[in-house]
């Protein structure tokens, strides 16, 4: 038989104040997704002038197609998704090894080495030395150049250390046993282990390239090889400073806020679509499956 629990007034008190906090966090997370995509499908009348806080106004989908007519939106698109999957993939490439390496007390060096890259999270030389860095490698206004200059992070790094080190080290004895070397182990072993971290890792690289914007616009200078967010900027602060565009922009059936709308509308799409995807990595368990001693 199995017993209620028994929770006293303090307790279910306790409870409804959680739950009453969440539901206010949720409603604010929530608040500016649902305004953005309400603006976005409003006329430029009703954006322009205030009147969208919450739903539509004067339902219209003139921002959406102006936007999606725009040549430079799609190449823009086409390069946002270039950098966010080959630039994690690189990433995690680059990533997994070292981290592998790091967590293994027979690596010469390991503690040093693990200092110098705990090191780089505090201090770095500064952004104009690694400016000329990037135009000395010949890295600058190229599409790899995004994709190698910013591959490794040193809290991912950590990150994917610590779960290698708690991997059993039956796992990697019995590998070796059957004859495997580090490369076999890391594949055939820690790397199905690691799924729910690998996944951890991937989320953040990913975001950091989807949402990557400064360094896109300081290095690079052709348009054709600009990333989404370097794009909303340009609509909206160039047609910001150039006032007669920005008027004749907000007489039409559409405004420079609703056109903003549509663009960030339309830059949640595979966002919104990949993570429930990827979210159950993150409700199990970081190991999977084990050995008996």
């Amino acid at each position: 038989m199995i017993s209620t629990p028994i929770y006293s007034p303090g307790d279910r008190w306790f409870g409804r104040i959680n739950t009453a906090l969440l539901v206010v966090f949720a409603l604010c997370a929530l608040y500016p997704i649902v305004y953005v995509t309400s603006l976005s499908v409003s006329s430029g009348d009703a954006a322009t002038s205030g009147r969208v806080w919450l739903w539509p106004v004067e339902w219209t989908l003139s921002a959406h197609a102006h936007v999606l007519q725009d040549k430079l939106f799609w190449t823009s698109y086409a390069n946002t998704l270039f950098y966010t999957v080959v630039g994690t993939l690189t990433s995690l490439a680059l990533i997994i090894p070292a981290a592998y390496a790091l967590s293994k007390p027979r690596l010469m060096g390991r503690r040093w080495i693990g200092f110098f890259v705990a090191f780089t999270m505090w201090f770095n030389a500064g952004m104009i030395p690694f400016y000329l860095n990037l135009g000395d490698l010949d890295l600058l206004d190229s599409r790899w150049g995004i994709v190698i200059a910013f591959a490794v992070n040193a809290f991912n790094i950590i990150l994917m250390r610590n779960f290698f080190e708690s991997v059993s080290p039956s796992f990697e004895e019995a590998a070796r046993m059957d004859g495997a070397n580090d490369f076999q182990i890391l594949w055939q072993v820690y790397i199905p282990l690691a799924k729910p971290a690998i996944a951890t890792v991937a989320m953040l690289c990913a975001i950091a390239r989807w949402n990557g914007y400064f360094w896109a616009m300081v290095m690079l200078r052709d348009e054709n090889k600009i990333p989404l967010q370097v794009f909303l900027k340009k609509m909206i602060v160039d047609i910001n400073l150039t006032e007669e565009a920005a008027g004749a922009m907000a007489t039409q059936a559409y405004s420079l806020e609703t056109i903003t709308g549509a663009i960030i509308v339309l830059s949640m799409i595979p966002v919104v679509i990949v993570y429930p995807m990827i979210q159950k990595y993150f409700t199990k368990g970081v190991m999977m499956g084990g050995v008996k001693e």
